[in-house]
């Protein structure tokens, strides 16, 4: 069982490098939408992502339309501070899609208008215009992975030289 993490458009490598750290330490897949706001050979997505980046599952669209085109009947859930559900108000089906948006201005208003029964916002206190994407990304994919019983993830941590007991 995976998820798939999608952002439209982003703008910031050290938030993509960081998201596609947490795709690997969950087993999830990036799928990034363009245009990009940087390139991926940039040094600051290497030195988020660490050494996982080469190991990651990343897959890169034209535009939106060609990402739909690429994953017909996909199960996406679109997170945005717009959303009229909070995002614990969801059951995540195993390989459903999270999308977020760019960092500057979120995900279009007509797409989320025609996804409305499947937008979902992470709750904030009033005046707050949003959370850090990177920060967005880990709250609903580990919601995903806990409503899943965190298929296929160690559960218990082990100290290098002693036993819990």
């Amino acid at each position: 069982m995976a998820f798939h993490i999608v952002l439209y458009e982003p703008e910031i490598p050290a938030n993509t490098g960081n998201i596609g750290r947490t795709c690997m330490a969950t087993g999830s897949s990036l799928h990034l939408i363009e245009p990009l706001g940087f390139r991926l050979g940039e040094k600051e997505l290497r030195r988020a992502g660490m050494d996982y980046w080469n190991e990651l599952d990343v897959t890169t669209y034209l535009d939106y339309e060609d990402f739909l085109r690429r994953n017909p009947g996909a199960k996406i859930y679109m997170a945005t501070t717009k959303g009229p559900k909070a995002y614990t108000e969801v059951a995540y089906e195993p390989d459903c899609y999270l999308m977020f948006g760019k960092e500057s201005a979120g995900i279009p208003e007509e797409i989320l208008h025609a996804h409305k029964a499947e937008s979902i916002r992470i709750p904030m206190i009033p005046g707050t215009r949003s959370l850090n994407l990177s920060n967005s990304v880990a709250v609903v994919l580990y919601e995903a992975l806990r409503q899943n019983h965190f298929a296929e993830m160690e559960l218990e941590g082990k100290l290098r030289n002693y036993d819990w007991d």
